[in-house]
């Protein structure tokens, strides 16, 4: 039986708690070659799969995975609530780099304040790192408010902890999807 692609004790977060300067850093191993991890977020339909908090299904609206690009979504709980969220591209080496601002938007991707909170950063930039370790892949990702104010900066810092539930449970689903692609 093949080992799966990761576990969630795989993954390692830190974080820095910093007013001036807040962010959060997770580093997590792949049973799967770093092309394949690349596709899962270049690629509309396996995107939607595995992206975002566990008990909603995305749809996805537009994806244009190029620099100055979007991927525009929509996510909808079981229980029917919803939100729209995009990534506003900045940045594509493939297979390994990407760089985006995500943000929550309305249905016609405008920006908007999120939706549990009025002091959550509007742009979040994201950026995305996978190293090949022969047919493993160490994928690393680096999150921190942009333009933001101080208050926004305090708010990001509020929520570190549940941003770490959040990306690691996001990234157990993309451990899934992984296992999928390479059994199919």
């Amino acid at each position: 039986m093949p080992n799966p692609p990761s576990t969630p004790s795989d993954a390692t977060f830190s974080a820095n708690p910093s007013p001036e300067s807040p962010a959060l850093s997770m580093t997590r191993t792949y049973d799967a070659p770093r092309e394949l991890v690349f596709r899962a977020f270049a690629e509309a339909e396996r995107l939607a799969r595995w992206w975002g908090p566990a008990g909603f299904e995305v749809q996805v609206k537009r994806l244009d995975c190029r620099p100055g690009g979007v991927f525009h979504y929509r996510m909808v709980h079981s229980e029917g609530h919803e939100m729209w969220g995009q990534f506003l591209y900045r940045e594509i080496v493939e297979p390994e780099r990407i760089v985006w601002v995500n943000t929550f938007s309305d249905p016609d991707g405008n920006l908007v304040r999120a939706p549990f909170s009025q002091t959550v950063p509007l742009e979040i930039l994201n950026t995305i790192t996978l190293e090949a370790q022969g047919q493993r892949t160490v994928l690393r990702l680096q999150v921190t408010p942009i333009n933001a104010t101080a208050e926004e900066r305090a708010a990001f810092v509020d929520l570190l902890e549940s941003m770490q539930q959040g990306y690691g449970g996001t990234f157990d689903q993309l451990a899934d999807e992984l296992a999928r692609d390479q059994a199919a």
